[in-house]
């Protein structure tokens, strides 16, 4: 006994969604990544390179072939700094210029 054809159309349509989704999930990451395939098992090394050329061109995997940085990368620092002085050492450095001034004085 043959399957009627009005069964399969659900199947079909089930098929094509999943089709549609995974060719617009492709082409979402394909964007994303400036027109390259994505990468895969990136290791430290491959995530800072990453992000600094993310710094230089503004894209996570954008290249350039310039040998001098862009104006304004020489304060794009990817380290966050803060700075930390402990009293001690600031009691000890304001005395250390008063002394100084004092035998300038003498």
């Amino acid at each position: 006994m043959p399957i009627p054809f009005e069964s399969l159309i659900p199947y079909g349509i089930i098929i094509a969604m999943f089709g549609v989704t995974g060719a617009g999930l492709s082409k979402i990451r394909n964007m994303q990544n400036g027109g390259k395939r994505q990468r895969r098992s990136l290791d430290q090394w491959d995530r800072q390179m990453m992000d600094r050329d993310r710094r230089l061109t503004g894209y996570l995997r954008g290249q350039i072939d310039s040998p001098v940085a862009p104006p304004g990368y020489e304060l794009n620092n990817p380290w966050r700094v803060s700075i930390n002085i402990p009293a001690e050492s600031l009691r000890w450095s304001k005395l250390t210029h008063i002394f100084q001034v004092e035998k300038r004085m003498s």
